[in-house]
């Protein structure tokens, strides 16, 4: 079984992918731990990696190999915004989910995540975006815009992270079948 959970910076993919690990027995993969150990590794805060990595393709070519490498294997949700593209790209048998939430959702989750500023982390998380829009696009000519891609798509705005993976829970025994889906 492979759930893929992607979305922007703050629509609460990490807390989501943590529960629903945990329901369903799952281990949880999270591409943006490869992405800031790899930052961290060149002594780079987040914004100067990317910056770096929008002139060296190389370093997301990497890192998304050991990704689609996961993926490849199963057993698994992995975290990522590129989780669900390359799942569909590589026709693997996933239930591919897209979380969204508003700007000043995201910005306020991220500022009590990172403990900053609602207002510039709202920019640091636009310029994140547009930056991962831009990379991606280029080198794997990904459309992040496109959600027709995912089996499931939700606003957590206003739900709970334990009402989004019950939902999911439910979403992955019509996706997989009941007998696959423990609990």
């Amino acid at each position: 079984m492979l759930i893929t959970i992607s979305g922007e910076p703050g629509s609460g993919k990490t807390t989501v992918a943590k529960l629903l690990s945990a329901q369903l027995g799952l281990p949880h993969v999270y591409a943006g731990d490869l992405y800031r150990q790899e930052a961290r590794r060149r002594g780079m805060t987040l914004e100067e990696f990317n910056a770096l990595c929008e002139r060296d393709h190389s370093i997301d070519r990497t890192l998304d190999a050991e990704m689609i490498g996961i993926a490849e294997r199963g057993n698994v949700i992995l975290e990522g915004r590129l989780a669900g593209f390359f799942a569909r790209e590589r026709q693997l048998p996933a239930m591919k989910v897209w979380l969204t939430a508003s700007e000043e959702v995201r910005a306020r989750r991220v500022a009590q995540r990172e403990s900053g500023d609602s207002r510039r982390l709202l920019e640091v998380n636009r310029t994140r975006h547009e930056s991962d829009v831009k990379r991606y696009r280029q080198i794997y000519g990904a459309d992040l815009g496109d959600r027709s891609i995912y089996d499931v798509v939700l606003s957590s705005d206003d739900r709970t992270p334990e009402q989004l993976a019950e939902e999911l829970t439910r979403a992955a025994r019509r996706h997989f079948g009941q007998e696959q889906v423990r609990r």
